[in-house]
Order: C-alpha cells, then sequence, then structure tokens
C-alpha cells in the first residue's frame, strides 16, 4: 500500500521502503494487541527515524484504526541555559547537545503517561525543540495532541543503548575524546546517566524497532547531508563546516557504535539499511 506522508518527498522512500512500513506496521498493531503502547524508533542520526514514525502513524491510523502520536528524543533537550550549567558544573563538552546527560528523561515519563490517559476532551502540550535557536521553544510553541491516545511512537539516536560493555575498550575512540576529555570525566558522567534515569526511560518502551545502518562512517556522511537540509531550511542560516560538523559527530561516535554493535541482538524488529539509503531488510523476532 502507498503512505500519504507529506515526508514522502525523501528520495529513499521508495516501494521497498513502503513494503517495510507495511511489515513494521502490521508487527506495532499486533505489539499492541498483546498490551504495547509505547513503541521505541532507534536509530543513528541520519536514518529516517522522523519520516518513518510519520509513515507508520498514518498506516496505522488507515490500517488498524488506531490512533498515535510521535515524542522524539531530541524534543526533551535541556533548555541552553541548563545546559550551559551542566558545562559548567560537570564538563564543557555537556554544552553541546547530544549525549545521555543533555535531556530530561522524567519529562519525558511524565509526556509519555499525560499521553496514554488522555481521552477526547484533553489536548496534551509535547515540548518542542528548535534547533536553529539550539533552544526548547516557548510553551505557546509546543506541539498539542488531542487524546486519546493509543500508541507512543518514541524515536531517537541512542533509544535502548545501554551503559559500557565489559569487554569495550574506555580509551579515547576519536580526538575530541583525546584531547577534550583526557580525564574521562565527560565519558563517566555519560555512563552514569545511562545507569540511571535513561534506563529508566528507555525500559518504558515496551518494544525497539532498530533502524541498523553499515557502519558509522556512513552515518557520518547522512549527518551532513542533514545538516545541509536543516540550514536551508532556516533563511540566512549556514551550515556547519566540514571541520566543525566532524567535531559534532564525534561526542555521538561512542555510543553509534554501541548501538550498532549491540542493538541488532536487543530489539525486536531489526531494519536494515543500505548505504544508499534503502531499506534491504525488515526482521520482526516478536
Amino acid at each position: 500500500m502507498k503512505h500519504s506522508s507529506a515526508q514522502r518527498d525523501q528520495v529513499f522512500v521508495t516501494p521497498a521502503y513502503d513494503a517495510a512500513v507495511d511489515s513494521v506496521c502490521a508487527a506495532i498493531a499486533q505489539w499492541h494487541r498483546q498490551g504495547a503502547t509505547v513503541i521505541g524508533l532507534s536509530g543513528a542520526q541520519g536514518t529516517g527515524k522522523s519520516t518513518l514514525a510519520a509513515h507508520l502513524l498514518d498506516a496505522l491510523a488507515s490500517r488498524f484504526g488506531l490512533r498515535g502520536c510521535t515524542l522524539s528524543l531530541d524534543d526533551l533537550y535541556l533548555t541552553h541555559s541548563a545546559r550551559v550549567g551542566l558545562s559548567k558544573r560537570v564538563h564543557p563538552l555537556f554544552v553541546t547537545r547530544g549525549v545521555p546527560g543533555t535531556h530530561d528523561p522524567m519529562m519525558g515519563l511524565a509526556i509519555m503517561r499525560t499521553l496514554l490517559a488522555a481521552d477526547s476532551d484533553t489536548e496534551v502540550a509535547v515540548p518542542r525543540f528548535v534547533k536553529a535557536i539550539d533552544d526548547r521553544a516557548p510553551l505557546s510553541e509546543w506541539h498539542r495532541v488531542r487524546g486519546p491516545v493509543d500508541i507512543v511512537l518514541f524515536e531517537g539516536w541512542c533509544l535502548g543503548v545501554g551503559p559500557v560493555e565489559p569487554d569495550e575498550d574506555g580509551a579515547p575512540i576519536n580526538a575530541l575524546e583525546a584531547e577534550e576529555d583526557a580525564e574521562g570525566l565527560w565519558r563517566a558522567y555519560i555512563e552514569r546517566e545511562l545507569r540511571g534515569s535513561y534506563a529508566e526511560l528507555f525500559a518504558r518502551m515496551d518494544r525497539l524497532v532498530f533502524l541498523q545502518v553499515p557502519d558509522f562512517e556512513q552515518v557520518a556522511v547522512w549527518r551532513g547531508q542533514q545538516e545541509a537540509e536543516n540550514a536551508r531550511q532556516v533563511e540566512g542560516a549556514q551550515p556547519m563546516t566540514p571541520e566543525a560538523l566532524h567535531r559534532f559527530i564525534s561526542h555521538y561516535e561512542r555510543l553509534t557504535r554501541r548501538a550498532l554493535a549491540t542493538l541488532p541482538d536487543r530489539c525486536d524488529a531489526l531494519i536494515t539499511i543500505s548505504r544508499d539509503h534503502v531499506f534491504e531488510q525488515v526482521d520482526v523476532r516478536s
């Protein structure tokens, strides 16, 4: 079947993509019949999580009559001022959004509870983070979702990633870690967050869909394309220079590599994506 989302203009939306959407949609409907209400969509930057979520919402409504909404991990970022405070208290690298420690997991859990409890007379305000200004939008500009909500599609780049594995080398893996976190304080705080409130947030996901990409190097290519597209959408905005983009992506490298190594065996559905962004295979495990 075809899907009508306005985001169909993404060049990687193909018949194979439509087939993948149908497979995942059917799996989510089955999971919902088994009691699932929060479905995680996890994948590295640039994999197309937001586009996939939009298509899944369309398909869930048209095929199964299920009302859903999307909650993005990105929209749970701390405010810019809060991250500045964190960077002064803990480590300067926390001024850059993205890694565990720069979100509000408890706000995410509260929003999920509120969404799933909403009735037809209730409108829920869902936070919105504006990347162009690197800050959370004022409450008046948050998304509004009217109940009831059957399913929350929770999407984010590191959903389901756990703390450091026993066999993982803790040595710096890039210049950012070696030069700007030589003592490992930033990395240690991230691991503490993954063991704490992020573990609680991720545990709320009833099922997890993981978008598997070939390798981290491909993620860097796609993130560069995404950066250029973001800049085109804001008048006067300029994309990051290649040097700035490389440094930015380095913040995410450790956990992205960990996700690629661990989540394929832990997820409930695995979507394999080729280097040209084709959805090659969908493997539903439960």
